[in-house]
């Protein structure tokens, strides 16, 4: 544990700040080491064997408030001990309990139809602060009380330090193939202009398939990134390499299929990194992933280091594991399908804590903040056009306040053409109002 609370410090107090800053900060009950630091964070019960991985050891609804700042554990008081600051806000097992997905494990019975962990379930969700990178907000406080002993712990720039334009590859096209080629005449009996579009689209080729859509995504992340440069905006396209018998694996992917191939020549001719989108099958088994990663690899001829689970399908937070031994190195999974926000408690890359075993790992997962679907559909937050912008709008605003990095997920198939959904004018919009905004 000696590990992972050292790193927790150092991730409270920012990346920023010099690393002798963070050995200024004590973690422990033991007044006599209180002399060795400026300040101390005194530990509440979390980590104690005998309420560590029980429901004894969730946080209790109403959280309390410390300075307006909702804490997960301990007491939101301080104390001056001699010449050092004793803070009772437990926040490194609240930042533990946050980025190691820890409620995942001690709450193993809630889970949704695709057997995830629901985000209206989860505590930043019912504590209401899904869409306040809360972590962030305990740092900015631990530096404003550095700054009181007197060390110089400055707050970041009100800067966005990092963003993702990242699309997921479900499925390529509409029509064609036979199956949805001839999907698209039949209900052309009742909309003519489907039918003339799939026929076109099948003996046409696929740039002229509705659902190619990638030209006019790519076109607008480029403007982004020639504005921001290349290392601090970062454009991935994840493609599924794996084929199962599940409905939500459909439809098929081949990688041989000249239409696959075509896209990934336009991918890397654009040098925009590909990812792998595990496949729903390896959500349920992940001793696929190792596989599915040398499939993309053989396929791409690219070492493949990242990863995002298809459905956001990664169940159980120790399933990570299956990710190191692939050689995956940052994972881009970590949003919830039903509520946008911050699903770590945090807006910056963090090393994932496996819960189970208390070990601190070299994976770094990347926050999933806002995906499209998540923002229309019934089953989830059902926003309008303008309910949507604006709040993507604020966690925008939210992200560059903490100096933080954001992740947009847009599909292909959803900023078709001439349909009835809003996702095309509104990834144009956020995507100007990020140009703005810098």
């Amino acid at each position: 544990m000696e590990e992972i609370i050292k790193y927790i410090i150092k991730f409270l107090v920012g990346d920023h700040v010099p690393e002798d800053i963070a050995e200024l900060i004590g973690y422990t009950s033991q007044e006599e080491d209180y002399t060795q630091y400026k300040l101390v964070i005194k530990p509440s019960e979390f980590f104690e064997d005998r309420i560590y991985g029980t429901l004894d050891s969730l946080p209790k609804l109403p959280l309390k408030l410390w300075e307006e700042i909702p804490i997960l554990f301990g007491e939101p008081t301080e104390e001056m001990v001699e010449d050092t600051l004793v803070l009772h806000a437990d926040i490194v097992a609240g930042t533990y309990f946050l980025i190691s997905r820890y409620e995942e494990t001690v709450r193993r019975d809630v889970r949704d139809a695709h057997r995830r962990f629901p985000g209206k379930e989860s505590l930043p969700y019912r504590a209401g602060f899904i869409d306040r990178p809360i972590i962030e907000e305990w740092g900015a406080m631990l530096r404003r009380k550095l700054r009181e002993m007197g060390v110089e712990a400055n707050d970041p720039p009100c800067k966005i330090n990092k963003v993702y334009l990242t699309h997921d590859v479900d499925q390529l096209a509409h029509y064609r193939n036979i199956r949805g080629m001839m999907g698209g005449i039949l209900r052309g009996i009742r909309r003519p202009k489907e039918a003339k579009q799939a026929i076109k689209s099948y003996f046409g080729g696929l740039i002229f398939d509705p659902w190619y859509t990638f030209p006019y995504l790519f076109k607008l992340d480029t403007e982004l990134h020639k504005k921001m440069g290349k290392e601090d905006c970062e454009m991935i396209t994840f493609i599924r390499s794996h084929n199962s018998k599940r409905k939500e694996d459909k439809p098929i992917v081949n990688l041989a299929h000249p239409d696959y191939k075509q896209l990934i020549r336009y991918i890397k001719r654009k040098k925009i990194a590909i990812g792998l989108h595990t496949s729903y099958e390896a959500g349920c088994n992940p001793t696929l992933i190792a596989e599915e990663k040398k499939r993309l690899e053989k396929f791409t001829r690219l070492k493949i280091n990242y990863s995002r689970s298809h459905f956001l399908n990664n169940r159980e937070p120790e399933d990570f594991e299956y990710h190191i031994s692939s050689g995956i190195t940052d994972d881009f999974s970590m949003g919830y399908a039903d509520i946008a926000g911050f699903r770590l408690g945090t807006c910056r890359k963090v090393r994932w804590i496996n819960p189970v075993e208390k070990k601190l790992t070299n994976l770094r997962l990347h926050h999933l903040t806002i995906m499209d679907v998540t923002l229309s559909e019934k089953k989830y937050m059902f926003m309008n056009a303008h309910e949507a912008f604006q709040y993507c709008k604020r966690l925008i605003n939210t992200v560059r306040n903490a100096h933080g990095e954001i992740s947009f997920l847009w599909h292909n198939n959803s900023v078709e053409k001439n349909v009835n959904s809003y996702h095309r004018t509104l990834y144009k919009d956020v995507l100007k109002y990020l140009q703005k905004e810098l």
